[in-house]
C-alpha cells in the first residue's frame, strides 16, 4: 500500500488535515520547512522530497498551496496520485488576482509578523467555520513562520507552471473564494464547498478521497 503525504496550505499546518480519514494508509503530515529566499516552488518541493523520503509511487495530498507544491513534486518524480483540494495544476487556472499583485506587489513592504495577525481580512474568503474550525485557523495562522509566509507568498506569485503531471484528481468547491472552480479543468465540484471545505464539508470529502484512492 503507498505512502500518503499531506501537505498543508499556507498560513496552515498539518492540523487542517485533522478531520481527514483515509483509513488504513499509511500517512505520513509534512510539516513545512524553512525555505531559502531564492527557492521557488520547485526548487522547495525537491527539498520536501529530500526530508520525507517521497519516493516514486507515492501519494501526495495537497490542500491549497499545498496542492502547487504536490504538483512540482509529481513533475520531480512519478506518482501513483497527486491530490489536490481547493487547489490548482496550473497557472492558467490562477485567479485574477494573481496578475494584478505581480503587477503591483503591495503585500511586499508589510512585514511577515503582521500577515500571522490579518485573520479577520483573510476568514471572508475562506468560508463559515464554527468555533473549534474558527479557532483552529486562527492558531494556525499564528503559529506560522513569518519568514516562510513572506516566501510563500512571492513564490507562489512568481509561480508559472503549465505541465500537469499524469494521475493528477482536483477536489474543488463551487463556493470558493481563493480559487475560481470555473477556471479549473476536469475538476470534482463539491456543492455549496468553500476554500477551507476540507473542515466543515470533511465527510464529503472523505468519501471522495476513498473512491479516488481505490481507483
Amino acid at each position: 500500500m503507498s505512502k500518503i503525504f499531506l501537505i498543508p496550505g499556507l498560513g496552515a499546518d498539518t492540523r487542517v488535515y485533522n478531520n481527514i480519514d483515509l483509513g488504513d494508509h499509511e500517512v505520513i503530515c509534512v510539516d513545512w520547512i524553512e525555505p531559502h529566499k531564492t527557492d521557488t516552488l520547485a526548487t522547495y518541493a525537491q527539498k520536501l522530497i529530500y526530508q520525507y523520503n517521497i519516493a516514486p509511487k507515492s501519494i501526495v495530498i495537497g490542500n491549497s498551496l499545498g496542492g502547487m507544491i504536490a504538483v512540482e513534486i509529481a513533475k520531480i518524480i512519478p506518482i501513483a496520485k497527486t491530490i489536490l483540494i481547493s487547489s490548482i495544476k496550473t497557472i492558467d487556472e490562477a485567479p485574477w488576482y494573481f496578475k494584478l499583485l505581480r503587477a503591483i506587489p503591495f503585500y511586499k513592504p508589510i512585514p511577515g509578523k503582521v500577515f500571522t495577525k490579518l485573520e479577520f481580512l483573510i476568514k471572508p474568503f475562506f468560508g463559515y467555520m464554527n468555533e473549534a474550525d474558527n479557532w483552529l485557523f486562527v492558531d494556525m495562522l499564528k503559529k506560522s513562520s513569518p519568514v516562510f509566509l513572506k516566501w510563500a507568498m512571492d513564490a507562489t506569485l512568481a509561480w508559472d507552471n503549465k505541465i500537469v503531471p499524469p494521475n493528477v484528481t482536483t477536489i474543488i468547491g463551487d463556493k470558493d473564494l481563493v480559487f475560481n472552480h470555473k477556471r479549473i479543468k476536469d475538476a470534482i465540484i463539491v456543492k455549496g464547498g468553500t476554500h477551507i471545505m476540507i473542515f466543515e464539508r470533511a465527510k464529503e470529502l472523505n468519501k471522495i478521497l476513498k473512491r479516488i484512492l481505490k481507483k
